[in-house]
């Protein structure tokens, strides 16, 4: 093979627009008779999650058109937004949240009628939300989680399980949707209804825990027209994490929470309850593996019973499997394919169970697992190369040593071409890529993000720095009081054993992430030598504002863990903070927000340049009306990768002719 020219500088057929087309996947799915329905993004639509339903016959189709936008806003990072069941005479019956009003609706996708509301509108702060939705056509009710501002402050709500009336008699009425639990907890999740009618189960948290530090399941019993009764907490606490719950068919109760280092699947039976004792039953005792993960929208689900006992189970350290368990057992069967990452969303229907499953070579896709046969197939939304596959990259999951020995997991993409053989005498370029959360962690997965770079001849390198998910509570506790700093020494530790093995040229490193992995870029540029750039997105820059009502309720006090109590280690929310630290940064930057974001608001953004501006930094700055936390419309993508690819190709010095110069201010 011929060698190519420098890196950075390699023909791709992934351009920005392709990526940008591809960019998001199929969410919770579910069983609607015998049909298997999802959400899935539209980046082409201005950036809706549209409703789709498989046919029997096999005919994947929209059940509703745009404007429509099935997304839910609970706790801002949202949940499941939909549920639907079969109507007696046959025929689905679907509700689900719309994103622009929140309210709930009704609809018969094969009737006449167009979506009706079920819930009315309130013009006090954000209004009225609704998350988690449950149908009980014999009670005519949805069960679900109502999330309800009373003032002006994004802390002035509260979130309470709550019943709303299939006639519509809610959509103009507040009244008339009845309160399930009290006011207790903040943070609610929906109800489960037990086999036989009598007892509802969901879990609750308060502040300043976040749901992957202490939360609690709930028992109520079900009254005829009133809230539950006998109200009470069964397991968990401020340091156990209570991760999802479900009914078996014998009407135990089936749990995902972390008594030890990992999210088990337990079991308690009610008739073994008594005041003070909680005796519950691990169905996959000694496995150095999670079968749950960090609640970020509401409901979740890693695990569903099937009718015959067996357990349909996510779980795995580091990549994620689709299993069957036998919980007399303990022993769990997997399904066989391509798929390294699962989502949190499984549906069952029979003996079949529906995920959302993704691999190296392969967004993610729609996959349905026959128990009886064993059988895996994708049955909807099926990943279909739109170019030579050649060009996606080959990773390769690594573990690293950073200070003190400690190890640190990571999945690496090289410079990666079909045409030719990388240059002689030429170290390639490395970006590192530092995931959101910070409580999360990246997967093996294919993305045309990664491959726009790798194709083109920049290296990426994903960290799962310590903090991150998926490898056991004692690793994602690394974080707690450490913000700031071993995320960033973690991925400085990678980047610099990159170029100290002569995988990448240590002169150009950059380092970008979102969100939690923007607040990780920011730091970095600030507080190492390490990188030559790097690409800032909706971050948090200054900890003290973010503290104090300049974020949603959810986050409000993740900093309680992440960096420590305000009241106690004040000076710790000033000397992290990148907007203090200006006078350290002089790498060049680009910064990119959302001017809807009220996760990480554009305020942030405007004050950290006010103090950069006369420095001397060359930077820009680039913000989007319409976009919230997290890109998702198509034009923006498209705009912000290459964008940022001519922030690499200025830094590093090579040349890029194909797409627009950014321009840099100083």
């Amino acid at each position: 093979m011929q060698p190519m020219g420098a890196y950075g500088t390699w023909p791709s057929p992934i351009d920005a627009t392709l990526a940008a087309s591809h960019d998001g996947r199929p969410e919770y799915v579910g069983a609607v008779g015998d049909e298997v329905w999802w959400t899935e993004p539209r980046p082409a639509e201005e950036g809706r999650r549209a409703l789709v339903r498989r046919r029997a016959d096999g005919r994947e189709e929209s059940v509703l058109p745009a404007p429509w936008n099935v997304r839910s806003r609970v706790i801002e990072y949202g949940g499941v937004p939909w549920a639907g069941t079969g109507r007696p005479d046959g025929g689905p019956l679907v509700v689900f949240v719309h994103f622009p009003d929140q309210r709930l609706y009704v609809y018969e996708p094969d009737g006449p009628d167009a979506p009706r509301p079920l819930t009315p509108v309130s013009t006090t702060g954000g209004g009225l939300r609704w998350a988690d939705p449950r149908i009980h056509l014999d009670r005519g009710e949805i069960w679900c989680v109502l999330e309800e501002f009373t003032g002006e402050k994004p802390t002035d709500v509260r979130r309470v399980v709550a019943a709303v009336p299939l006639d519509g008699s809610a959509a103009e009425d507040r009244a008339a949707v009845r309160e399930l639990s009290d006011d207790r907890h903040r943070f609610v999740t929906g109800p489960r209804l037990s086999p036989d009618g009598r007892h509802a189960a969901w879990i609750a948290w308060d502040h300043p825990d976040m749901p992957w530090d202490g939360t609690v399941l709930m028992l109520g019993e079900v009254t005829e027209s009133g809230p539950f009764a006998g109200i009470r907490p069964v397991v968990g606490g401020t340091d156990e994490s209570v991760a999802q719950v479900e009914w078996a068919p014998d009407g135990s109760l089936l749990f995902v929470s972390d008594p030890g280092n990992w999210w088990e699947l337990q079991r308690i039976r009610l008739d073994d309850l008594a005041p003070g004792v909680t005796p519950s039953t691990s169905l996959c005792p000694g496995r150095q593996e999670d079968f749950g993960g960090p609640l970020w929208k509401i409901g979740y689900q890693w695990f569903r019973p099937l009718e015959n006992g067996l357990i349909a189970v996510i779980h795995g350290a580091g990549t994620t499997a689709l299993g069957i368990l036998d919980p007399s057992t303990g022993d769990v069967v997997d399904a066989a394919g391509p798929w390294t990452e699962w989502s949190a969303t499984l549906a069952v229907l029979g003996t079949r169970v529906v995920g959302v499953g993704a691999g190296p070579r392969s967004g993610y896709e729609i996959v349905e697992l026959d128990t009886v046969t064993g059988h895996a197939r994708v049955i909807g939304a099926e990943h279909h190369d739109p170019v030579d596959p050649a060009y996606y990259p080959e990773p390769r999951s690594r573990t690293f040593t950073g200070p003190g020995g400690r190890e640190i997991h990571a999945h690496v993409y090289p410079p990666h071409t079909p045409e030719g053989s990388a240059p002689d005498g030429e170290l390639p370029p490395y970006v590192v890529w530092v995931h959101g959360g910070p409580t999360s962690r990246v997967p093996l997965v294919l993305d045309l993000e990664i491959a726009y770079f790798t194709s083109r001849g920049i290296g990426v390198a994903e960290v799962n720095y310590g903090g991150s998910t998926g490898y056991g509570r004692e690793y994602r506790n690394r974080l707690r009081g450490q913000w700031g700093i071993v995320d960033v020494e973690d991925c400085a530790a990678v980047a610099q054993a990159l170029a100290t093995e002569g995988s990448a040229d240590p002169a150009r490193l950059a380092v970008r992430g979102g969100s939690a992995g923007g607040w990780t870029t920011a730091a970095s540029l600030a507080t190492t030598d390490v990188y030559a750039c790097g690409t800032i997105s909706y971050p948090i820059l200054d900890l003290l504002g973010w503290a104090t009502d300049e974020t949603h309720d959810f986050e409000s006090q993740y900093l309680e863990s992440l960096i420590g109590p305000l009241a106690e280690v004040p000076e710790r929310y000033h000397d992290r903070s990148p907007i203090n630290q200006v006078d350290r940064i002089s790498a060049p930057f680009l910064l990119l927000q959302g001017l809807d974001d009220v996760i990480c608001p554009p305020a942030q953004c405007e004050r950290f340049l006010e103090r950069i501006a006369g420095r001397g930094i060359p930077h820009a700055y680039i913000a989007f009306e319409g976009e919230g936390h997290g890109f998702r419309r198509v034009d923006t993508l498209i705009r912000s990768l290459e964008a940022e690819l001519s922030l690499y190709a200025q830094t590093f010095g090579f040349s890029r002719t194909d797409i627009p110069r950014l321009e840099l201010e100083k």
